[in-house]
């Protein structure tokens, strides 16, 4: 909500030409009348107490107020005598804003300006970037023994008897765990949405 903290805009009877009863956006004459007199109660103490929650942010504040006033009216169920006081409620209202404002801002990133663009990859590094990354969470679901195999093989780019030699087990053996391993890595990258 923008602007500062104050009274519902005027409008009284006298600029009221259709009805007494009804204004021309649905509020009717009594509704304005109770937000005007829960501001005119209520706006100057809780602002001094929403100041205070803020730590002197005069817009947060004022913003705050102005949503809790807003409930009040939305809420007439809080208005009633019954329930006890209403400045308790407004102050209850007014502190969860506080809250979960506060809890939002901090779930936001940290938002940076736009030097921070230039080092960032162009669409082509991105994409390669992340296909790499899905294929590494990927090579992750495999066995010891095939994730073995698959490095020696297609990341380090040795021949089926050098990836034998440096794995200490025989050709055929590379051989038949490459092909199980290709098909294991091929099904969790389809499972993850990539076709291969």
């Amino acid at each position: 909500m923008a602007g500062p903290v104050g009274p519902p805009p005027q409008g009284g009877d006298r600029d009221e030409p259709r009805s007494r009863s009804a204004r021309a956006d649905g509020v009717t004459v009594a509704e304005e009348q109770l937000l005007r007199s829960l501001y005119a109660e209520h706006a100057g103490p809780l602002l001094s107490y929403v100041l205070r929650l803020t730590d002197g942010d005069r817009q947060r504040a004022e913003d705050v107020v102005q949503e809790t006033l807003l409930r009040a009216w939305r809420h007439p169920e809080a208005l009633d005598p019954a329930r006890g006081g209403l400045r308790p409620w407004l102050c209850t209202v007014a502190r969860n804003l506080v809250v979960d404002g506060a809890r939002a801002r901090r779930a936001r990133p940290t938002e940076v300006g736009d030097e921070a663009l230039a080092s960032v990859p162009a669409e082509d590094q991105f994409e390669s970037a992340l296909l790499a990354w899905e294929v590494a969470d990927a090579l992750g679901t495999l066995s010891a023994d095939h994730r073995a195999v698959l490095i020696q093989t297609y990341y380090r780019g040795h021949s089926v008897a050098e990836a034998a030699h440096l794995l200490g087990i025989p050709e055929g053996t590379v051989k038949s765990r490459t092909y199980y391993a290709l098909r294991s890595l091929r099904l969790a990258l389809e499972e993850r949405g990539i076709r291969p």
